[in-house]
């Protein structure tokens, strides 16, 4: 008898040990962000992205750009297709950058020349990024 009572005792400090140890989070297996938010999220990163790569890659062709690119004896065309391996945050710091740039060139803040240099300086950013992945 006094065994069978040694291990009901055991038993229950068993169970307790379980039930005490274990986290509630891991019985629950409760999500804390829904599939539908996930997905939100999921679409308004590829929005910006796509928007990003558009900014980037209009502001590459432009003709002045090319230009500028050709001048520097860098392929616009290698940098074009270069522009889409970047990272999501490469890609928005560059199409910020082409924007700051677009807007101070046509509000008379930057020259010719500064537009030429800028436009060169973010090619070889982005081969270099590339070349560094």
């Amino acid at each position: 008898m006094r065994y069978v009572w040694q291990s009901v005792r055991a038993l229950v400090a068993c169970i307790l040990v379980t039930i005490f140890a274990v986290p509630p989070s891991l019985v629950a297996q409760s999500h804390v962000v829904s599939p539908a938010d996930l997905q939100k999220e999921m679409v308004t990163n590829t929005q910006a992205r796509q928007h990003n790569l558009e900014t980037v890659r209009q502001f590459l062709s432009s003709q002045r750009a090319e230009n500028a690119l050709k001048s520097a004896h860098i392929n616009p065309v290698q940098v074009q297709t270069a522009v889409s391996t970047l990272s999501d945050q490469e890609l928005a710091q560059l199409a910020s950058r082409a924007d700051k740039a677009q807007a101070d060139f046509a509000g008379g803040k930057l020259e010719d020349r500064d537009l030429l240099i800028i436009i060169v300086a973010i090619a070889a950013l982005v081969l270099l990024i590339v070349a560094v992945h």
